[in-house]
């Protein structure tokens, strides 16, 4: 029986920070939080810092890009003082993730096939053939139809939604037991997000993974997570479960919240964000369990 209570990864003070003329900017500043065997949802608005706190944990910030963190601990692995050889290895084959628009991150000159087979064969002493076998069931796995036919196709031969399933496949055909979705249905048409959202959650289920969930909707990661951290000027400002996001009492989330439309509750018009300088100042809240 898979044990949910036990943390995957912690995060203590986790800082991202660029040099500029101006001095050093902050994109992540100070925050804290565990996940374990979960759906963790990271909410907030374009340069809240989500997206860099996923490519912090997997330590592909690029240069002059610094990180520092009191702890960054997957399983009994410290990031922090891990070579890039130990984080090539832990990358993939114990988290993975989803960039914004996939289809884009897929090289342009190799076919499907050659790509999901390449990050399987980087981490398993199998043979080709039967790395193609596993391509080819991982693919059926994330519902594309004709995995045969899409295997030798190439990235600009396939639709975004079936781009991003492909790199569904790809990441998590080494079977990590992390997943990072940064925005992964963004582009995406309302059925096919949803059906992005099934394999998703089917997966995660089926494979007790625990997935870190990186969004601007609010309404959409509080229908899929379980739990939901709120991220404002490089700081987590909120956490609630997800199921409880209606009480949620921070100004800045009670403004996002009044800020998209709600067919259940309709209102004649609907809120503009007010932001209040001192959020950026204060503390940010703790995630840790």
């Amino acid at each position: 029986m898979t044990d949910t209570m036990t943390n995957l990864l912690d995060i203590e003070n986790l800082r991202v920070r660029f040099p500029t003329r101006q001095g050093h900017f902050d994109a992540v500043r100070g925050i804290s939080f565990s996940l374990r065997r979960e759906r963790l949802g990271i909410v907030g608005e374009s340069g809240s810092g989500k997206s860099m706190t996923g490519r912090a944990i997997l330590k592909l910030i690029r240069k002059p890009g610094q990180i520092t963190a009191d702890r960054m601990q997957m399983g009994g692995t410290n990031l922090l003082t891990a070579s890039e050889r130990q984080m090539r290895q832990i990358r993939g084959r114990h988290a993975s993730m989803i960039m914004q628009d996939p289809k884009f991150s897929l090289n342009p000159v190799m076919s499907v096939g050659q790509q999901i087979t390449e990050a399987l064969l980087a981490h398993e002493k199998i043979s080709r053939r039967d790395a193609k076998t596993r391509a080819i069931e991982m693919l059926d796995a994330v519902a594309i139809r004709g995995p045969d036919r899409v295997m030798d196709l190439y990235p600009h031969e396939v639709s975004g939604g079936m781009g991003q399933r492909i790199m569904i496949a790809m990441m998590l055909i080494p079977d990590p037991e992390i997943l990072i979705a940064d925005e992964p249905t963004s582009a995406l048409d309302v059925s096919v997000q949803l059906q992005v959202l099934e394999i998703l959650d089917k997966l995660v289920t089926d494979r007790g993974m625990g997935l870190i969930f990186i969004s601007h909707d609010l309404n959409l990661v509080s229908n899929f997570c379980d739990r939901i951290l709120i991220m404002y000027a490089g700081r987590v400002v909120e956490v609630c479960q997800a199921g409880r996001l209606h009480e949620a009492q921070h100004p800045y989330t009670r403004g996002l919240l009044n800020s998209v439309p709600d067919l259940e509750h309709p209102r004649p018009r609907l809120d503009v964000l007010k932001r209040d300088p001192a959020w950026a100042e204060a503390p940010s809240v703790s995630a840790l369990t």
